[in-house]
């Protein structure tokens, strides 16, 4: 089946990039062995988000004396709050199939795509065809490799969503986004928490000062951190898991009821058969492309995580605007220089835009510097969350 155009996955730029085409009377496939909406509405932002927003409910309704609000016990339903997460996923999820089920010439294929030639994917039982193929699948967990680990039944961010009970000590392998929001949400559930990271600072790529003061704050809420800790052996002993890891005071064990191992993404491309069909690809596996996002292969582009590179739903979504831009409005816009804006979904939240201090002295700028701490800003001080 021969179409105008094929996209590999409806991910945060797939989707968008499927309408449009679409909307232009193109007859477009797009393939996708999961659900709709990718990483960012079933795995991602969407059910974190949700369950961040309980956790913080929790923290206040805990705290609220601290406001002068007296409450009684407060309990966490951890069941509860998982079928809310699933009602909003399904509900965006469901959304995305209303789209495409509105357009005629978009045709959905559920399962795997593989090429077999530079422009023709073997789906299921079927090849497509296409002059114009676009790769948008994804990102999955990284798994460390540590002796012992697949001994042991590790969480991902993906399983950890699915628990129905608080954990009673919720060790966590990587303090970057991922760790900490986990981290610090069930935390604010009940569990006790321990991050252990092989950095020498929380949020590696943060200047240090920064780093410091959102450790201070998650630390002040209850988390352990285990800083320069290179874990050596994981083991399972009698239902709980005990990690053995390296730091500055020599050896040491720590032991928890759970494990969520938080040690980064990988892009979902090897199993697409790239080499076959002449892609070039980074060590870390993810796709090569131009500032334009066109592969080695003319007339294949790739976005959203598995070209590598920040790995977040607004930079898919440019992504597709970029795409988009360039094909049919006839621009020329490019990734070269892209600002990136980020946010650590922790409370309080850590964002930025662009280089951080340290990297803009790296490259030899000249910087001016403010810095407002949050004892003189009214809002903090009027909320008392200084």
């Amino acid at each position: 089946m021969k179409y105008d155009a094929i996209i590999i996955g409806s991910g945060q730029g797939g989707n968008p990039l499927a309408y449009g085409l679409a909307d232009l009377g193109w007859s477009v496939a797009l393939i996708e062995k999961k659900h709709l909406g990718g990483t960012c509405i079933n795995v991602g932002c969407t059910p974190t988000k949700t369950m961040v927003h309980r956790a913080q409910v929790a923290h206040y309704a805990r705290h609220a004396a601290r406001w002068g609000v007296n409450t009684m016990s407060v309990s966490v339903d951890l069941a509860k709050i998982v079928a809310q997460k699933d009602a909003v996923v399904l509900s965006f999820r469901g959304g995305q199939q209303r789209r495409v089920d509105q357009r005629a010439n978009l045709r959905l294929y559920r399962g795997h795509a593989r090429f077999v030639a530079p422009h023709q994917l073997s789906v299921a039982d079927g090849l497509l065809e296409s002059e114009k193929i676009f790769i948008d699948t994804g990102g999955r967990p990284a798994i460390p490799s540590i002796p012992g680990l697949d001994g042991v039944p590790y969480l991902t961010n993906e399983s950890v969503m699915e628990l129905r009970n608080v954990p009673e000590h919720l060790l966590i392998l990587g303090a970057g986004y991922i760790g900490l929001e986990f981290g610090q949400m069930f935390s604010r559930y009940g569990s006790r928490v321990t991050v252990l990271h092989t950095g020498k600072q929380i949020v590696s790529r943060e200047d240090p000062e920064i780093a410091a003061e959102l450790q201070k704050a998650l630390e002040a809420e209850g988390l352990q951190f285990a800083l320069n800790a290179r874990t050596t052996r994981a083991e399972n002993k009698n239902g709980s898991v005990v990690l053995s890891y390296e730091g500055p005071a020599g050896s040491s064990t720590v032991t928890g009821s759970h494990l969520l191992v938080a040690a980064g993404r990988v892009p979902n491309t090897d199993d697409l058969g790239l080499a076959k069909a002449g892609f070039a690809t980074n060590k870390d596996g993810s796709i090569k492309v131009n500032g334009r996002l066109e592969t080695a292969v003319p007339g294949v582009w790739a976005l959203g995580d598995c070209k590598g590179g920040p790995a977040f739903t607004h930079i898919s979504y440019n992504d597709f605007q970029i795409i988009y831009g360039n094909l049919v409005e006839g621009k020329n816009l490019t990734t070269d220089n892209r600002l990136v804006p980020y946010c650590v979904f922790t409370d309080p939240q850590l964002g930025g835009v662009g280089m951080t201090e340290k990297e803009a002295r790296a490259k030899g700028y000249k910087l001016k510097i403010g810095r407002c701490p949050l004892t003189y800003v009214a809002r903090a001080i009027e909320r008392g969350e200084t």
